[in-house]
């Protein structure tokens, strides 16, 4: 287990999620900002990927996202590196049904929390593609503030940081 919140079990994927993922990274609506949609084959592929990223004391991956109360997949939960590879940025993707919830921001402002107290590091980004209007209101409502422009994977994102000192601020 990664973290849970009031309504949420966040943990690595494991071979035997390939449906769940395959949901999220095969769903046109729940990608339009994140990347091209993938085949079943390339999906899978990808989950192996991505289970290879895990390593031990490291928070580095996606994760699966669970409802609480009846165990069913709510989405994905992301620390990936920048293209720096220095610096972490935070994400999320949800299957349509579960839009809407406030599980988004519940995850990010978790999320946060989470991650200034397993590494040492004093910032935390996000990024977003402009047109993306639904997360730049959830990660505004989750404490990062809006810090310019970054090029990812040959596209202009905005960009949105938190400081560990605003996220202490704002656990007050």
């Amino acid at each position: 287990m990664l973290f849970e919140t009031e309504r949420l079990l966040v943990r690595r994927f494991t071979q035997h999620d390939a449906d769940a993922f395959f949901s999220i990274n095969g769903n046109e609506q729940v990608m339009r900002y994140i990347r091209p949609v993938k085949s079943r084959e390339e999906s899978d592929s990808f989950l192996t990927e991505n289970l290879n990223l895990y390593q031990n004391g490291s928070i580095v991956g996606r994760f699966a996202v669970f409802a609480r109360a009846n165990q069913s997949f709510v989405g994905t939960f992301s620390f990936l590196y920048l293209s720096d590879a220095e610096n972490f940025h935070i994400g999320y993707a949800l299957v349509e049904e579960a839009w809407g919830k406030g599980y988004a921001t519940e995850l990010v402002k978790n999320g946060i929390r989470y991650f200034f107290n397993a590494i040492s590091k004093e910032t935390l980004y996000a990024i977003t593609e402009a047109a993306n209007a639904p997360s730049q209101k959830v990660l505004l409502k989750a404490g990062l503030l809006a810090n310019g422009h970054i090029i990812e994977h040959d596209k202009i994102l905005d960009l949105y940081t938190i400081t560990r000192e605003q996220a202490n601020a704002a656990a007050h």
